[in-house]
């Protein structure tokens, strides 16, 4: 994504910005980076006191994000559309398997493939200036049936923290924003303080945040974001 043109800095703190956002065509990643500040690439309108106009600009690019050279070819398409390397990465792409086993029965195959899109996807992509992966607050409810799609988002929590240790000196932070799934989150909202379901909206604004400036001193972090059931 990219900016069309120039705006207010402090409305607009990622103006002319370039993000690149895996699993982007649904769940928070399609709102990722928000439109409200903080927020994405956007410019203001010379008339209006205090409005804004967003013009993002995007492209899609089908990848997969365990494929090492599908991963190039997307940084590569990125670069090419907006002259230039990405500032931010957002690693959303995920996949869980809606059988739900038991881990005793959990296929192989179906543990290889969980892990090959939700760990490896976020290993793959990696070294921009921010580093936002998504995770999952499973890791911390730990529901039956979840073995392999929590273990893989565990591991998504261990290597940010390892990268944010690895990048000292760089400039680069790497950090992970857990949401509640969904489904877990209707289960449990009774025990959710906030006594609602989450919405893409609560999730967006704490990617944008990160990815701007203001989360230069936040690094090495897992922010679970889910209502204070977990």
């Amino acid at each position: 994504m990219a900016a069309a043109e120039s705006g207010s800095p402090p409305a607009l703190p990622l103006l002319g910005r370039v993000a690149i956002v895996t699993g982007a065509s649904r769940g928070s990643a399609a709102r990722s980076p928000p439109t409200s500040p903080p927020s994405a690439p956007t410019s203001a309108p010379r008339g209006g006191h205090h409005r804004i106009a967003v013009a993002i600009r995007a492209i899609a690019v089908r990848a997969d994000v365990f494929k090492a050279v599908e991963v190039k070819a997307l940084f590569d398409a990125a670069e090419a559309a907006f002259g230039g390397a990405a500032h931010i990465l957002v690693s959303s792409a995920g996949v869980l398997d809606p059988k739900y086993p038991p881990l005793a029965a959990t296929p192989e195959e179906d543990w290889d493939a969980t892990f090959a899109v939700n760990a490896k996807g976020v290993f793959l992509p990696r070294r921009r200036r921010r580093i936002i992966n998504i995770s999952s607050s499973v890791v911390g409810s730990l529901f039956p049936r979840f073995a392999a799609y929590a273990a893989s988002k565990a591991a998504v929590e261990a290597m940010t923290k390892v990268l944010a240790k690895e990048l000292r000196g760089t400039g680069i932070t790497a950090n992970c924003v857990a949401p509640g799934r969904e489904e877990d989150v209707k289960r449990a909202v009774d025990l959710v303080p906030l006594g609602r379901l989450g919405e893409t909206e609560d999730i967006a604004p704490v990617v944008g945040f990160l990815a701007s400036d203001a989360g230069q001193w936040i690094n090495g972090q897992v922010v679970r974001v889910n209502g204070g059931y977990v």
